[in-house]
């Protein structure tokens, strides 16, 4: 069954602003290994590893207009621990544990706004 117009849109602007913020670590130096990582428990955005070694799980959230909820809180609970069942997940990948942090890029509008350790990990540190 063919994608809505609306899905085709959603999927746009989250192409778009996944793209912005890969651009936006680029600038700020981290180095992109993954984009759309998918486990079984779900798909990490992008994957960037900061000049410390640090590896950064990067949620991206988009709206536009004058959403009901910010970006950020749209990652819920839920999504953290997701997140840091993927963490694990990519070190299993690596075959190490390593340093990790969960950030999220909000994107409204076309802004972008960057936080780091929006949320705290359970997961290999």
């Amino acid at each position: 069954m063919p994608d809505s117009s609306l899905d085709v849109l959603n999927k746009a602007l989250g192409r778009r602003a996944e793209a912005l913020t890969a651009a936006f670590l680029r600038r700020h130096g981290y180095k992109i290994v993954e984009t759309n990582f998918v486990t079984p428990f779900g798909e990490a955005d992008i994957i960037a590893r900061a000049k410390d070694g640090t590896y950064c799980f990067v949620e991206v959230k988009a709206r536009t207009g004058d959403p009901m909820v910010s970006p950020v809180e749209a990652v819920t609970p839920k999504k953290q621990a997701r997140y840091r069942k993927i963490a694990l997940t990519f070190c299993a990948k690596l075959g190490r544990e390593v340093p990790v942090r969960f950030d999220i890029a909000a994107v409204l509008n076309g802004k972008l706004d960057y936080f780091e350790n929006a949320f705290l990990g359970e997961g290999p540190n």
